[in-house]
């Protein structure tokens, strides 16, 4: 019985965090028809992407101490309201301004799924616990990249582009039913009594001075920064200089989501056997080796498609093993302002992503060299962030029952 409510919970909350990123991965192979359906540049069109993550960052500041005056459910409720409504803007927009400041609109409701969920793991466990739910949720949340352009493909050749925003709008509504009929408060009135926007104003100082818990979040964010750039990139590289057809190229991002969601399924055993700090290290440290690896070869003139999959597709495997359990790391002292922490590590993680999309947008040319320099670069950061913070630290084996 308990394995099934430790399931059931990870369902919830790996449906409610995938519903923005759902609305990033369904349309990704449709950035070039966007283009050419609105008269828009490749610059352009990335922007519709840009200023989703930075309201998908930004959003988190409010939702997260929200959440902890008024418990979880009702910023869930305001948020995937507005998400829906978004949505249904975008569906009708018919220029590219228009489509970035609803797209703003949707990261702004998308900001709730991201920032509570976490909350409420840390509300549920701590430790090893924490990173095996965290993982589950991962292991849900994972249907959306994996699946989401296959499903935005079909989409987008029965309806067009337009579709994608219909659809994504349905999900939204599938997701208030959720929060109201199957989700419990797990943030208890007794628990919400000294929260107030004064303690939350006092949380992010407390925060803003911890050192290790900006490190831990900075290593999660530059893993996530290198993948925002393969986001925003890949499906021109992809579409238009390797000639790949939407669906082949929904397929192509399949195969890489699917290395960096199986990986993170083994955080826990990982964990467990060596430490969640040595996890980190590792596959920080093996990640970057990767990445300078793909650097190399494309700076020696190479250009072929099977050798930016295949080592991508390692790289994010050892990504799948640092974001979520970076992210347990970065919560376990902070319980007791959970929804601020999670709120702030999510927006720095979204700041960072939307900054490095728009450095490397300034030099987009359709070709792979300016977005692999990104992602490389994203990295070579995590590295060396993940040795500045945790170098000095000793990681043994976690205790199995350790949780709340």
């Amino acid at each position: 019985m308990q394995s099934f409510s430790f399931l059931k919970i990870a369902l919830i909350l790996g449906l409610l965090s995938a519903i923005g990123p759902f609305a990033i991965d369904m349309y990704l192979p449709a950035l070039p028809a966007i283009g050419s359906s609105l008269g828009a540049e490749v610059g352009a069109v990335q922007w519709t992407l840009t200023a989703f993550f930075l309201s998908l960052g930004a959003g988190q500041l409010l939702y997260g101490p929200i959440s902890d005056m008024v418990g979880r459910k009702p910023p869930l409720y305001f948020g995937l309201g507005l998400f829906a409504l978004a949505s249904v803007g975008c569906a009708l927009a018919t220029d590219v301004q228009t489509l970035v400041v609803l797209r703003f609109l949707q990261g702004l409701g998308a900001a709730a799924g991201m920032a509570i969920p976490r909350a409420v793991v840390r509300d549920l466990h701590t430790g090893t616990e924490a990173a095996r739910l965290m993982s589950l949720l991962m292991l849900v949340f994972s249907v959306s990249p994996i699946l989401a352009p296959l499903v935005g493909s079909g989409v987008i050749a029965l309806t067009g582009w337009r579709g994608v925003f219909w659809a994504v709008a349905l999900a939204s509504v599938a997701g208030l039913a959720l929060v109201f009929g199957a989700l419990k408060e797990t943030r208890l009135p007794a628990q919400r009594l000294e929260s107030s926007l004064s303690s939350a104003l006092r949380s992010y100082g407390v925060l803003l001075r911890d050192w290790h818990f900006l490190g831990l979040v900075g290593i999660a964010s530059t893993a996530l920064a290198g993948f925002f750039v393969y986001l925003a990139g890949s499906p021109f590289v992809m579409i238009n200089h390797y000639g790949l057809t939407p669906t082949q190229y929904s397929l192509a991002f399949s195969v890489n989501a699917a290395a960096f969601f199986g990986a993170a399924q083994c955080t826990a055993l990982l964990g467990r056997r060596f430490g969640l700090v040595n996890v980190v290290k590792a596959a920080a440290s093996a990640s970057g080796v990767v990445m300078c690896l793909l650097l190399a070869y494309y700076l020696a003139g190479g250009d072929e498609l099977w050798v930016l999959i295949a080592l991508y597709f390692v790289a994010s495997g050892f990504m799948g093993l640092v974001i979520p359990t970076t992210s347990v790391l970065a919560l376990e002292k902070h319980g007791a302002i959970a929804g601020t922490a999670s709120a702030l590590m999510g927006t720095l993680q979204m700041l960072g992503g939307a900054l490095a999309m728009a450095v490397v947008s300034l030099f987009a040319s359709g070709k792979p060299l300016p977005m692999v320099v990104g992602m490389a670069s994203g990295a070579l950061v995590g590295v060396m962030l993940t040795w500045a913070t945790l170098g000095g630290y000793a990681s043994g084996p976690c205790p199995a029952g350790a949780s709340s």
